[in-house]
Protein backbone atom coordinates (compact mmCIF):
# COMPACT_ATOMS: atom_id res chain seq x y z
CA UNK A 1 0.00 0.00 0.00
CA UNK A 2 1.40 3.32 -1.01
CA UNK A 3 1.12 6.16 1.44
CA UNK A 4 0.00 9.43 -0.05
CA UNK A 5 0.77 12.80 1.37
CA UNK A 6 -0.84 16.15 0.80
CA UNK A 7 1.39 19.13 0.42
CA UNK A 8 0.62 21.91 2.89
CA UNK A 9 -1.21 24.85 1.37
CA UNK A 10 1.04 27.62 0.21
CA UNK A 11 0.54 31.19 1.31
CA UNK A 12 0.41 33.54 -1.67
CA UNK A 13 3.13 36.13 -1.82
CA UNK A 14 1.97 39.57 -0.67
CA UNK A 15 0.80 41.84 -3.45
CA UNK A 16 3.28 44.70 -3.67
CA UNK A 17 1.79 48.21 -3.88
CA UNK A 18 3.65 51.41 -4.77
CA UNK A 19 1.86 54.66 -3.93
CA UNK A 20 3.30 57.66 -5.76
CA UNK A 21 2.44 60.96 -4.10
CA UNK A 22 2.08 59.19 -0.77
CA UNK A 23 2.52 62.34 1.33
CA UNK A 24 -0.50 64.16 -0.10
CA UNK A 25 -4.05 64.28 1.23
CA UNK A 26 -5.22 61.25 -0.77
CA UNK A 27 -1.88 59.43 -0.64
CA UNK A 28 -1.77 59.58 3.16
CA UNK A 29 -5.24 58.05 3.47
CA UNK A 30 -4.45 55.42 0.84
CA UNK A 31 -1.31 54.35 2.70
CA UNK A 32 -3.34 54.04 5.90
CA UNK A 33 -6.06 52.05 4.14
CA UNK A 34 -3.53 49.65 2.62
CA UNK A 35 -1.75 49.10 5.92
CA UNK A 36 -4.75 48.74 8.23
CA UNK A 37 -7.63 47.53 6.10
CA UNK A 38 -11.15 48.78 6.83
CA UNK A 39 -12.09 50.27 10.21
CA UNK A 40 -8.81 49.24 11.80
CA UNK A 41 -9.08 45.58 10.81
CA UNK A 42 -5.88 43.83 9.72
CA UNK A 43 -4.98 44.49 6.10
CA UNK A 44 -5.02 41.77 3.52
CA UNK A 45 -1.66 40.38 2.40
CA UNK A 46 0.12 43.45 1.06
CA UNK A 47 3.57 44.93 0.91
CA UNK A 48 3.18 48.70 0.68
CA UNK A 49 5.75 51.35 -0.25
CA UNK A 50 4.99 55.05 -0.50
CA UNK A 51 7.11 57.68 -2.24
CA UNK A 52 6.78 61.45 -2.23
CA UNK A 53 8.15 64.19 -4.44
CA UNK A 54 11.50 64.15 -2.64
CA UNK A 55 11.82 60.40 -3.27
CA UNK A 56 10.76 60.19 -6.91
CA UNK A 57 10.62 62.75 -9.71
CA UNK A 58 7.87 61.41 -11.96
CA UNK A 59 9.22 63.45 -14.88
CA UNK A 60 12.46 61.41 -14.79
CA UNK A 61 11.69 58.36 -16.95
CA UNK A 62 14.73 56.36 -15.86
CA UNK A 63 14.08 56.98 -12.17
CA UNK A 64 10.43 55.97 -12.58
CA UNK A 65 11.38 52.78 -14.43
CA UNK A 66 13.70 51.77 -11.59
CA UNK A 67 11.22 52.71 -8.86
CA UNK A 68 8.32 50.71 -10.31
CA UNK A 69 10.26 47.50 -10.94
CA UNK A 70 9.05 44.64 -8.75
CA UNK A 71 5.62 46.06 -7.85
CA UNK A 72 2.24 44.56 -8.71
CA UNK A 73 0.09 47.69 -8.33
CA UNK A 74 1.16 51.30 -8.85
CA UNK A 75 -1.17 54.13 -7.78
CA UNK A 76 -0.40 57.59 -9.11
CA UNK A 77 -1.63 60.18 -6.61
CA UNK A 78 1.08 62.65 -7.69
CA UNK A 79 -0.24 65.69 -9.55
CA UNK A 80 0.09 69.41 -10.10
CA UNK A 81 -3.19 70.40 -8.43
CA UNK A 82 -2.70 74.18 -8.19
CA UNK A 83 -5.50 74.86 -10.64
CA UNK A 84 -5.03 78.62 -10.94
CA UNK A 85 -1.23 78.47 -11.11
CA UNK A 86 -1.50 76.00 -13.98
CA UNK A 87 -2.98 78.73 -16.16
CA UNK A 88 0.33 80.60 -16.09
CA UNK A 89 2.54 77.49 -15.86
CA UNK A 90 0.83 74.98 -18.13
CA UNK A 91 4.15 73.53 -19.29
CA UNK A 92 5.17 72.74 -15.72
CA UNK A 93 1.74 71.23 -14.97
CA UNK A 94 1.97 69.16 -18.17
CA UNK A 95 5.32 67.71 -17.15
CA UNK A 96 3.82 66.39 -13.91
CA UNK A 97 0.27 65.55 -14.96
CA UNK A 98 0.93 64.21 -18.46
CA UNK A 99 4.62 63.35 -18.86
CA UNK A 100 4.76 61.96 -15.33
CA UNK A 101 1.68 59.82 -15.96
CA UNK A 102 3.18 58.57 -19.24
CA UNK A 103 6.42 57.61 -17.49
CA UNK A 104 4.54 55.69 -14.80
CA UNK A 105 2.35 53.99 -17.41
CA UNK A 106 5.33 52.77 -19.44
CA UNK A 107 7.14 51.62 -16.32
CA UNK A 108 4.09 49.81 -14.96
CA UNK A 109 3.56 48.03 -18.28
CA UNK A 110 7.22 47.00 -18.37
CA UNK A 111 6.97 45.67 -14.81
CA UNK A 112 3.70 43.82 -15.44
CA UNK A 113 1.98 45.99 -12.84
CA UNK A 114 -1.55 47.36 -12.79
CA UNK A 115 -1.57 51.18 -12.85
CA UNK A 116 -4.21 53.24 -11.05
CA UNK A 117 -4.24 56.80 -12.37
CA UNK A 118 -6.17 59.36 -10.31
CA UNK A 119 -7.86 61.91 -12.56
CA UNK A 120 -10.41 64.70 -12.23
CA UNK A 121 -13.77 66.17 -13.21
CA UNK A 122 -11.83 69.02 -14.85
CA UNK A 123 -11.40 66.86 -17.97
CA UNK A 124 -15.03 67.81 -18.73
CA UNK A 125 -16.37 71.25 -19.64
CA UNK A 126 -18.93 71.40 -16.84
CA UNK A 127 -21.76 72.25 -19.23
CA UNK A 128 -23.78 69.07 -18.70
CA UNK A 129 -27.06 68.79 -16.80
CA UNK A 130 -26.96 65.03 -16.17
CA UNK A 131 -24.11 63.05 -14.56
CA UNK A 132 -21.12 62.59 -16.84
CA UNK A 133 -20.72 59.01 -18.01
CA UNK A 134 -17.29 57.42 -17.87
CA UNK A 135 -17.06 57.48 -21.68
CA UNK A 136 -18.34 61.05 -22.14
CA UNK A 137 -16.16 63.11 -24.52
CA UNK A 138 -13.36 65.02 -22.83
CA UNK A 139 -13.56 68.79 -23.23
CA UNK A 140 -11.32 70.52 -20.67
CA UNK A 141 -11.56 74.30 -20.46
CA UNK A 142 -8.58 74.97 -18.16
CA UNK A 143 -4.86 74.29 -18.25
CA UNK A 144 -5.19 71.90 -15.33
CA UNK A 145 -7.97 70.01 -17.11
CA UNK A 146 -5.97 69.81 -20.34
CA UNK A 147 -2.92 68.40 -18.60
CA UNK A 148 -4.96 65.82 -16.67
CA UNK A 149 -6.77 64.79 -19.86
CA UNK A 150 -3.39 64.35 -21.54
CA UNK A 151 -2.36 62.15 -18.61
CA UNK A 152 -5.43 59.97 -19.17
CA UNK A 153 -4.63 59.59 -22.86
CA UNK A 154 -1.03 58.62 -22.04
CA UNK A 155 -2.14 55.99 -19.54
CA UNK A 156 -4.58 54.44 -22.01
CA UNK A 157 -1.89 54.33 -24.69
CA UNK A 158 1.00 53.05 -22.59
CA UNK A 159 -0.54 50.81 -19.89
CA UNK A 160 -3.23 48.40 -21.12
CA UNK A 161 -3.81 47.16 -17.56
CA UNK A 162 -4.97 50.48 -16.12
CA UNK A 163 -7.68 51.86 -13.89
CA UNK A 164 -8.34 55.56 -14.40
CA UNK A 165 -10.28 56.84 -11.39
CA UNK A 166 -11.74 60.34 -11.76
CA UNK A 167 -12.65 62.22 -8.63
CA UNK A 168 -13.82 65.71 -7.64
CA UNK A 169 -14.33 68.08 -4.72
CA UNK A 170 -11.90 66.17 -2.52
CA UNK A 171 -11.49 66.92 1.17
CA UNK A 172 -9.60 65.16 3.94
CA UNK A 173 -7.78 65.44 7.23
CA UNK A 174 -4.25 65.57 5.82
CA UNK A 175 -4.15 68.78 3.85
CA UNK A 176 -5.85 72.05 3.11
CA UNK A 177 -9.41 71.68 1.78
CA UNK A 178 -12.69 73.52 1.35
CA UNK A 179 -14.37 72.42 4.62
CA UNK A 180 -11.41 73.51 6.74
CA UNK A 181 -11.33 76.88 5.01
CA UNK A 182 -15.05 77.48 5.39
CA UNK A 183 -15.08 76.43 9.05
CA UNK A 184 -12.24 78.89 9.73
CA UNK A 185 -13.96 81.71 7.84
CA UNK A 186 -17.26 80.92 9.53
CA UNK A 187 -15.59 81.42 12.91
CA UNK A 188 -13.90 84.65 11.82
CA UNK A 189 -16.61 86.47 9.87
CA UNK A 190 -20.10 87.76 10.59
CA UNK A 191 -21.50 86.57 7.23
CA UNK A 192 -20.34 84.40 4.32
CA UNK A 193 -21.22 84.61 0.62
CA UNK A 194 -20.78 81.22 -1.09
CA UNK A 195 -21.13 80.16 -4.71
CA UNK A 196 -24.42 78.37 -5.39
CA UNK A 197 -24.14 77.84 -9.18
CA UNK A 198 -21.43 75.17 -9.13
CA UNK A 199 -22.71 71.65 -8.42
CA UNK A 200 -20.69 68.60 -7.53
CA UNK A 201 -20.06 65.70 -5.18
CA UNK A 202 -17.95 66.41 -2.06
CA UNK A 203 -15.75 63.34 -1.64
CA UNK A 204 -13.74 62.24 1.41
CA UNK A 205 -10.22 61.05 0.62
CA UNK A 206 -10.68 58.10 2.97
CA UNK A 207 -13.63 56.95 0.89
CA UNK A 208 -11.71 57.35 -2.35
CA UNK A 209 -8.75 55.41 -0.92
CA UNK A 210 -11.09 52.60 0.07
CA UNK A 211 -12.68 52.58 -3.39
CA UNK A 212 -9.28 52.31 -5.09
CA UNK A 213 -8.38 49.30 -2.98
CA UNK A 214 -11.77 47.69 -3.58
CA UNK A 215 -11.46 48.19 -7.35
CA UNK A 216 -8.04 46.57 -7.51
CA UNK A 217 -8.91 43.69 -5.23
CA UNK A 218 -12.13 43.01 -7.13
CA UNK A 219 -10.08 42.55 -10.29
CA UNK A 220 -12.14 45.24 -12.03
CA UNK A 221 -11.71 45.32 -15.81
CA UNK A 222 -9.27 47.87 -17.17
CA UNK A 223 -10.96 51.14 -17.92
CA UNK A 224 -12.27 54.39 -16.47
CA UNK A 225 -14.25 54.70 -13.24
CA UNK A 226 -15.67 57.59 -11.25
CA UNK A 227 -14.58 57.87 -7.62
CA UNK A 228 -16.94 60.46 -6.19
CA UNK A 229 -19.58 60.37 -3.50
CA UNK A 230 -23.18 59.86 -4.58
CA UNK A 231 -25.77 62.61 -4.75
CA UNK A 232 -24.99 66.25 -5.44
CA UNK A 233 -24.89 69.69 -3.84
CA UNK A 234 -23.49 73.17 -4.44
CA UNK A 235 -20.62 74.84 -2.60
CA UNK A 236 -23.31 76.83 -0.79
CA UNK A 237 -25.09 73.66 0.27
CA UNK A 238 -21.85 71.99 1.34
CA UNK A 239 -20.87 75.04 3.39
CA UNK A 240 -24.13 74.91 5.31
CA UNK A 241 -23.43 71.32 6.25
CA UNK A 242 -19.83 72.15 7.23
CA UNK A 243 -20.83 75.04 9.47
CA UNK A 244 -23.46 72.91 11.19
CA UNK A 245 -20.84 70.24 11.88
CA UNK A 246 -18.54 72.90 13.30
CA UNK A 247 -21.28 74.20 15.59
CA UNK A 248 -21.40 77.56 13.82
CA UNK A 249 -24.48 79.59 12.90
CA UNK A 250 -22.78 82.13 10.64
CA UNK A 251 -25.36 83.53 8.17
CA UNK A 252 -24.83 82.35 4.56
CA UNK A 253 -25.71 84.18 1.36
CA UNK A 254 -25.81 82.38 -2.01
CA UNK A 255 -23.87 84.05 -4.79
CA UNK A 256 -22.66 83.26 -8.32
CA UNK A 257 -19.32 82.36 -9.84
CA UNK A 258 -19.14 85.86 -11.31
CA UNK A 259 -18.53 87.19 -7.79
CA UNK A 260 -15.35 85.09 -7.45
CA UNK A 261 -13.47 85.39 -10.73
CA UNK A 262 -10.38 83.14 -10.74
CA UNK A 263 -7.63 82.62 -13.35
CA UNK A 264 -8.93 79.11 -14.13
CA UNK A 265 -12.59 78.55 -14.98
CA UNK A 266 -14.38 76.14 -12.63
CA UNK A 267 -16.78 73.54 -14.03
CA UNK A 268 -20.35 74.56 -13.27
CA UNK A 269 -21.47 70.91 -13.20
CA UNK A 270 -19.13 68.29 -11.77
CA UNK A 271 -21.52 65.41 -11.11
CA UNK A 272 -20.03 62.10 -12.27
CA UNK A 273 -21.97 58.90 -12.94
CA UNK A 274 -21.05 55.53 -11.43
CA UNK A 275 -22.35 52.99 -13.93
CA UNK A 276 -18.92 51.46 -14.57
CA UNK A 277 -18.45 50.71 -10.87
CA UNK A 278 -21.81 48.94 -10.68
CA UNK A 279 -21.04 46.97 -13.86
CA UNK A 280 -17.80 45.78 -12.23
CA UNK A 281 -19.65 44.73 -9.08
CA UNK A 282 -18.05 47.46 -6.97
CA UNK A 283 -20.31 49.62 -4.80
CA UNK A 284 -19.99 53.39 -5.35
CA UNK A 285 -19.22 55.69 -2.44
CA UNK A 286 -22.32 56.58 -0.41
CA UNK A 287 -24.29 59.82 -0.32
CA UNK A 288 -22.09 62.90 0.10
CA UNK A 289 -24.03 64.24 3.09
CA UNK A 290 -23.90 60.98 5.01
CA UNK A 291 -20.20 60.59 4.26
CA UNK A 292 -19.53 64.18 5.37
CA UNK A 293 -21.25 63.48 8.67
CA UNK A 294 -18.91 60.49 9.14
CA UNK A 295 -15.86 62.53 8.16
CA UNK A 296 -16.53 65.88 9.83
CA UNK A 297 -14.95 65.27 13.24
CA UNK A 298 -11.72 63.97 11.72
CA UNK A 299 -11.47 66.60 8.98
CA UNK A 300 -12.28 69.58 11.21
CA UNK A 301 -10.20 68.42 14.20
Amino acid sequence: MTETTTAPPTTPAPRRWLVVGAAGMLGTDLMARLRTGVDGAPAEARDVVGVGRADLDVTDADAVLAAVRGFDVVVNCAAWTAVDDAEAHEGDAFRVNATGAANLARAAHAAGARLVQVSTDYVFDGAASAPYAEDAPLAPVSAYGRTKAAGEWAVRAEAPDHLIVRTAWLYGAHGGCFPKTMARLGAEKDRLAVVDDQVGQPTWTRDLADLIVRLVEAGAPAGTYHGTASGRTSWFGFTGRVLASAGLSTPLEPTTSDAFVRPAPRPAFSVLGHDALRAAGVAPIGDWAERWDAAAAEVLA
